[in-house]
């Protein structure tokens, strides 16, 4: 701080890398430990109740469900986990938000699937919407396009929302081992996004495959919301919609601040090693609040939904003709059994 007054610059300040944990825990001062060591307790704690709430799920929940809502449960204990270890070892901060970043991608997928198990299956959800159109106008691609018609919802439709969110759980880790093969040969740098370096164009191709996959959720979700009201799917939805922002927006809203040296560069941290370590901070925080509401918002038990109705004809078919008792003997339609 001193030296950019001066008009000199600390040699961190210009260095491309993060500094090695022995650098960084020595600079640190009483405070600074103190918040590490809240921090770190702040993540086990957060990883047991996970595992906590793991072992009632496993044990509570139908086995069709189960490892579904297992995985979007453990999605803020994971984040908050890779940033600690980002926290302690600044130099991973690359792979501990490739790690994260590749398990919300799954996690997305699996959001998806857990609407469509709530409702009851593939099978019925077809049934009590048979008639129903999806409202296809809604965030984060088409929220401005009203006019856009509905589409009928088929096999074909969910299909393709389902191939949505897919696309992203698959092509993510592909793009994730993409970048760390060119940051091998030097040409990926996580902190350089010049127009000439591969971290803009992987991180503007990753940004599309973004916005493609969290449509067919917020489709989805517009469209069962009434139905699964029962079983708190806005607060699930909420809390869904809470980890993509502060993973993503704010550690981008940082990002950016710190490559435009708004955050100032603290030796041994350098402006952009900084802003990664205000994220990490903040991640291991939010991450934990999020874990403890997700406890409490999915450890109830929530009962099936009641089958749709049916059709007016297989009533008719189904429907048992009348019994009455003669004499200790069942007659139907109030003729004597002979």
């Amino acid at each position: 701080m001193e030296g950019e007054a001066n008009g000199t610059l600390h040699p961190s300040c210009g260095a491309s890398e993060p500094p090695y944990s022995q650098e960084l825990l020595q600079s640190l001062d009483l405070p600074g430990r103190f918040l590490f060591a809240i921090l770190t307790l702040m993540t086990l704690i957060a990883n047991l109740v996970f595992v906590e709430e793991a072992v009632y799920i496993y044990r509570k929940i139908p086995s069709s469900k189960r490892l579904i809502i297992i995985w979007i449960n453990a999605t803020a204990p994971v984040i908050a986990t890779t940033s600690c270890i980002g926290m302690w070892i600044p130099r991973s901060t690359m792979f501990t938000d490739f790690t994260a970043a590749v398990f919300f991608a799954i996690v997305i997928h699996k959001f998806l699937l857990m609407m469509i198990k709530e409702c009851g299956g593939q099978k019925l959800l077809l049934r009590r919407f048979e008639n129903g159109r999806f409202k296809i106008s809604t965030g984060p691609c088409c929220c401005c396009c009203l006019c856009l018609p509905r589409v009928r919802i088929t096999r074909r439709t969910l299909f393709w929302l389902k191939l949505g969110t897919f696309q992203f759980a698959f092509l993510r880790p592909v793009l994730m081992f993409l970048s760390i093969v060119l940051w091998t040969n030097g040409n990926y740098t996580f902190y350089n996004l010049s127009p000439k370096g591969a971290a803009l164009w992987i991180s503007c191709f990753v940004g599309v495959l973004t916005i493609i996959a969290l449509w067919p959720v917020a489709i989805m979700f517009q469209q069962v919301r009434t139905l699964l009201v029962c079983k708190k799917i806005i607060p699930k939805f909420a809390l869904y919609q809470f980890i993509l922002i502060l993973n993503h927006l704010q550690a981008a809203i940082i990002n950016i601040l710190a490559m435009q040296r708004i955050i100032r560069c603290v030796p041994p941290l350098s402006s952009s090693a900084r802003g990664a370590y205000m994220t990490q901070q903040l991640l291991i925080m939010e991450m934990f609040l999020i874990t403890l509401i997700s406890r409490v918002v999915y450890r109830r038990r929530y009962d099936d939904l009641e089958p749709p109705e049916c059709t007016s004809e297989e009533a008719g078919d189904n429907k048992e003709a009348p019994k009455f008792i003669l004499n200790g003997a069942v007659s139907e339609d109030g003729l004597p059994r002979v």
